[in-house]
């Protein structure tokens, strides 16, 4: 991947509803070159996909919680089955396996503590294997972007 890749990437996740002709414009490339690279970009899996941004909160989804877990123990069958069953539930927005003293870090949104309590009752406790959940509450929010920085 090139720089103009890399400013075509860019224009896209700032605005992914962009007509070829305004990224053309905003990377100083003409339509026809810019959208064979934006081809070649999506053939490639560069780009993997262009989703909408919804407002959590007018969705119905206010909280979010970054969730710590620690398996108690690290065989094929159990993270399997930890990563099988968190794959399966739809208030997981994203799952990261972390290095440190937890194995995953979970991003999760419900509709408030009630919910979060069920979730992690109904949810998270009946998935074998567990060591422990540590929980931390998010209550605002400083940046939120999708956009990679420009400087390698």
């Amino acid at each position: 991947m090139d720089d103009k890749d890399r400013q075509i990437v860019r224009a896209l996740q700032r605005n992914g509803r962009a007509t070829n002709l305004e990224i053309a414009a905003a990377v100083n490339l003409s339509p026809s070159p810019c959208l064979r690279r934006i081809r070649l970009l999506e053939e490639s899996g560069a780009i993997q996909g262009y989703r909408a941004m919804a407002d959590q909160r007018a969705y119905g989804l206010p909280v979010t919680v970054f969730i710590r877990i620690r398996l108690e123990r690290h065989s094929a069958e159990t993270v399997a089955l930890f990563e099988a069953r968190i794959r399966a539930l739809d208030e997981v927005l994203e799952c990261l396996l972390m290095t440190g003293p937890a194995d995953y870090l979970l991003r999760v949104v419900v509709a408030g503590l009630e919910a979060y309590e069920a979730f992690i009752r109904n949810r998270i406790h009946p998935i074998d294997g567990i060591a422990s959940i540590d929980s931390s509450f998010v209550y605002g929010t400083i940046k939120n972007t999708g956009v990679f920085p420009a400087n390698l």
